[in-house]
C-alpha cells in the first residue's frame, strides 16, 4: 500500500510539473499571434513575386510610404521570433515562480546572459570561434548567435532549462536568511544572485554536454521528419489525446521551435523548427512552394478545426432533443465559430469529452488523419497560434495557391465536415450519448442570497464568481489560482468538496480534476473570468458568499408576471451577459422599453435593493422571487440615469411606478439598456411560460404554473 501511495503521489508530482509548466507556456505562446500577424503581412507584402501578382506596384513597391510600413512589421515580427528563447525563459520563470514572480523574471534574464555569455568565452577560449568565425570541425547550424552573442544553438530549450532553474532557485531562496553582516543580501535580493553562480557553471556544463545532446537532437528530427505517414499520424494522435490535460502545449513545442520538427538552410541561414523554418520561408521569395515536410506538423489542423468540429456541432444540435435545441443551438453555435476562427477546440471538445468519451476518441482518430491528408495531399500551410481562419487567410490564401496548395483544405474539409458529421450523428443516436440537450434532467442549482447590510460596493459582487468558489469548495480550499487562454487552474486542499455540478453551472465546458489538481475550461473568457474571481475575492468579503439550493425550472401555482411598460419581450437568451443568456441566475425573460418609466409587473414586496439602483428584488411568496435588472454592467454607472421610486420592504402592486430611468444616457455609457426579469426562485417543479413579442403594461409576459 505504502509502495502504491508513492506511485500516486509520485504521478500526481508529475502531472502537477507539467500542467504549471504547460501553463507557463502560454506566456510566450501567446505573443505569437501578434508576431506572426506582423511577420506574415510584412514579409507577403514586401515579396516582389506577391507585389508583382498583386499589381501593386505604385503602392507597395520599395520607397512607398506603405512598404517602409510593412517592412517595419516584418522586422518587428522577426526580432520576436528570434528571440523566442528569452522570451521562454522569463515566462516560465515568472509562471512557475510561488511568489515576487517579478523577482523571478528578472533572475531569469540576468541568468540567461550568464549562460550564454559563459558558453560563448569557452567557445572562443578552445578556438571553436575565432574572431567571430566558427570552426568548420563542428556541426553546420550547432552555433548561432543569442542576443548579441555566438553561442551553442539551443532554440527554445536554452530558455526553458533557464526557466525551470531559475523558478527552483526562486522557489527555494526568496525568504532566505542570511547573517546579519549580509542581511542586506537576504531574501528576494539573494535570488539573482545565486542564480548568476549557478548559471554560470551550468554554462560551463553545457558547453561540453549540449554538442553530443545536439548531435541526437538532429538525429531526431531527422528520424521524425523521415518517418512518413506513420510518425505523422502518431504525432497528430498524441497531440488531439493530451488536450484534455492542458498538457498539448508540452508535446507540440519542442516541435515547433527546435530541430525536433525539422532543421533546414532558408535563404542562407540554417534554421530549426519547423514554425521558425515555415515564417523563414515565408520570407524568403525564391521559395515556390512551402516546405510540405515542417508544415505536416501545421497543416492538418485547419481542416478539423474550421471544418471537422462545426459538423460535429451540427450533429449534436440535430441529436438534441426537440425542447432543448433552442438552448444548445446558441452553445454550440458559439463554439463551433470559435473553433473556425481562432482554432481553440476546447469549447467544442469539453462538450462531448466527458459526456461521451468515446466521440473524443473518434475524433483524435479523425483529427490524426488529416495531418496524414494534408501532408499526402501537399499542404504547405503554417500558422502561429492554432488554425482558424485567420492565420489560412493569412498564411494559406495569400500566400497564393502554387506555394500552399491551401485549395486542398476546403475541398477535404467538406470531406470532413461530412464524415465528422455522421461519426458523431450515428455514435450519439447508437449510444445514447449524453451531449448537450440529450441530459436526463434539467434541474440546475441557483443561489439564495444572504440578507445582509451591505457596507461595500453592492456591484463588485459577481454570481459567477460566487458559483465557482462554492464550486471549488469555498475560499479557504483553493490556491495558486491561475489562467492560460482557455482555462482556470487551481491547486486543492480537500479535492472532496469539489462541486463539479455547480462549475459547469458557472459556464465550464469541461473540467479536468486529478488529486489536488483542477483545470476549469472556460473557453476564451477563462482570463476575464480570472480577473473577475480575484477582483471579487480581493473587495468582497467572505461571508457575502452564497450559499446553494435546488431549484427547478421544467415545471407554482399559477402567477401571473405583467408588462413593465410597453416594448418588445424577447427571449433571455439573447441578453448579452452570459450569465443571464445561459440562466445561470434563473430564466425570465428580456425587455426593451419605449420609455424609462418601469411599472411593477406583480404583487409582492421589494426585498432587495443594488446601492447601485440598477436592480431589485420583489418576493411574491416564499417559493418566488422575481429580480429586474435593467441594462447590462450598469453597476458602475453607481445610481447615475436611475431614480428609484420604491423602498426597501415596501409592498408593491400591479402598475406601481418602480424607476423612472433615462434611457439615453444608459445606452450611451452601458453595454446594453434591456430590462431582465428573472425568477431567481420558484417553487419545485414549476413550469414557466412565456409570451414574446410587442406587449404594453396591461399584457402578461410570464406564467408560473403548477
Amino acid at each position: 500500500m505504502m509502495i502504491e501511495d508513492l506511485g500516486v503521489g509520485m504521478n500526481h508530482s508529475i502531472f502537477s510539473f507539467l500542467q504549471k509548466m504547460g501553463k507557463s507556456f502560454m506566456l510566450p505562446i501567446a505573443v505569437l499571434p501578434i508576431a506572426g500577424i506582423f511577420l506574415g503581412l510584412g514579409s507577403s507584402l514586401t515579396n516582389a513575386t506577391t507585389i508583382s501578382a498583386l499589381h501593386a506596384e505604385s503602392i507597395l513597391s520599395q520607397g512607398t510610404l506603405l512598404y517602409s510600413f510593412l517592412f517595419l512589421l516584418k522586422t518587428t515580427g522577426k526580432v520576436l521570433f528570434d528571440n523566442l528563447p528569452l522570451i521562454f525563459a522569463v515566462s516560465i520563470a515568472l509562471g512557475m515562480a510561488k511568489q515576487r514572480k517579478e523577482v523571478a523574471a528578472l533572475s531569469a534574464i540576468i541568468a540567461f546572459f550568464v549562460m550564454h555569455a559563459t558558453i560563448n568565452s569557452l567557445l572562443i577560449l578552445d578556438g571553436t570561434i575565432v574572431n567571430d568565425v566558427v570552426s568548420s570541425r563542428v556541426l553546420d547550424g550547432s552555433i548561432t548567435w543569442v542576443c548579441g552573442l555566438q553561442s551553442l544553438e539551443m532554440g527554445v530549450f536554452g530558455g526553458i532549462i533557464v526557466g525551470l532553474g531559475v523558478s527552483a532557485l526562486h522557489n527555494r531562496f526568496y525568504q532566505i536568511q542570511l547573517p546579519s553582516i549580509i542581511s542586506f543580501f537576504e531574501g528576494e535580493r539573494f535570488v539573482p544572485i545565486i542564480c548568476a553562480i549557478a548559471y554560470l557553471f551550468v554554462g560551463i556544463v553545457l558547453r561540453f554536454v549540449w554538442p553530443p545532446i545536439q548531435m541526437e537532437v538532429y538525429n531526431l528530427g531527422q528520424l521524425v521528419t523521415s518517418s512518413g505517414y506513420v510518425g505523422t499520424f502518431l504525432y497528430g494522435i498524441i497531440k488531439r489525446a493530451l488536450v484534455p490535460f492542458g498538457l498539448h502545449h508540452v508535446w507540440y513545442t519542442p516541435f515547433y521551435q527546435s530541430a525536433l520538427g525539422g532543421a533546414k538552410v532558408v535563404n542562407g541561414t540554417f534554421v530549426t523548427g519547423a514554425q521558425n523554418i515555415f515564417f523563414a520561408e515565408l520570407s524568403d521569395p525564391s521559395i515556390k512552394h512551402f516546405s510540405v515536410e515542417e508544415t505536416k506538423f501545421f497543416s492538418g489542423e485547419f481542416i478539423f478545426m474550421i471544418f471537422g468540429l462545426p459538423g460535429a456541432c451540427l450533429a449534436m444540435y440535430q441529436c438534441a432533443k426537440p425542447e432543448a435545441k433552442k438552448k444548445v443551438g446558441g452553445l454550440l453555435l458559439s463554439a463551433a465559430l470559435t473553433s473556425m476562427l481562432t482554432g481553440i477546440t476546447e469549447p467544442v471538445e469539453f462538450s462531448f469529452l466527458f459526456a461521451a468519451p468515446l466521440l473524443f476518441a473518434v475524433h483524435v482518430f479523425l483529427a490524426a488523419t488529416c495531418f496524414v491528408v494534408a501532408q499526402f495531399f501537399r499542404i504547405a500551410i503554417g500558422f502561429t497560434f492554432s488554425a482558424g481562419f485567420v492565420d489560412f487567410f493569412l498564411f494559406g490564401i495569400i500566400q497564393g495557391n502554387d506555394k500552399t496548395n491551401w485549395i486542398m483544405v476546403v475541398v477535404l474539409g467538406i470531406i470532413y465536415f461530412i464524415i465528422y458529421y455522421f461519426a458523431f450523428r450515428t455514435i450519439i443516436l447508437k449510444f445514447d450519448c449524453k451531449t448537450p440537450g440529450r441530459e436526463d434532467d434539467n434541474v440546475m442549482k441557483v443561489f439564495d442570497k444572504k440578507k445582509l447590510d451591505f457596507t461595500f460596493d453592492q456591484s463588485l459582487i459577481d454570481p459567477r464568481s460566487q458559483m465557482i468558489i462554492q464550486g471549488l469548495g469555498g475560499r479557504s480550499n483553493f490556491y495558486d489560482l491561475d489562467c492560460c487562454i482557455t482555462r482556470l487552474r487551481a491547486s486543492l486542499r480537500n479535492p472532496e468538496l469539489i462541486n463539479e455540478s455547480l462549475l459547469k453551472q458557472s459556464g465550464a465546458a469541461g473540467i479536468m480534476h486529478k488529486n489536488e489538481a483542477i483545470q476549469i475550461i472556460y473557453g476564451p473568457q477563462a482570463s476575464n473570468i480570472k480577473s473577475k474571481l480575484d477582483e471579487y475575492m480581493n473587495a468582497v468579503p467572505e461571508a457575502y458568499d452564497q450559499q446553494e439550493q435546488t431549484i427547478s425550472f421544467t415545471s407554482g401555482e399559477e402567477k401571473k408576471i405583467y408588462s413593465v411598460g410597453n416594448g418588445e419581450v424577447l427571449p433571455i437568451e439573447e441578453a448579452l451577459d452570459p450569465i443571464f443568456s445561459s440562466k445561470l441566475i434563473g430564466d425570465g425573460v428580456m425587455m426593451r422599453l419605449q420609455n424609462g418609466l418601469v411599472l411593477c409587473p406583480c404583487e409582492g414586496k421589494i426585498t432587495m435593493i443594488y446601492p447601485s439602483k440598477h436592480a431589485i428584488g420583489i418576493t411574491l411568496d416564499e417559493d418566488t422571487q422575481l429580480l429586474l435588472h435593467f441594462g447590462i454592467d450598469t453597476a458602475k454607472l453607481n445610481g447615475q440615469g436611475f431614480e428609484l421610486l420604491v423602498g426597501l420592504n415596501q409592498q408593491v402592486h400591479v402598475g406601481d411606478a418602480l424607476w423612472n430611468a433615462d434611457l439615453k444616457f444608459i445606452h450611451e455609457n452601458a453595454i446594453d439598456d434591456c430590462l431582465l426579469m428573472v425568477f431567481t426562485q420558484v417553487k419545485e417543479n414549476a413550469q414557466i411560460e412565456k409570451y414574446y413579442g410587442l406587449k404594453t403594461s396591461e399584457d402578461c409576459v410570464m406564467e408560473v404554473k403548477a
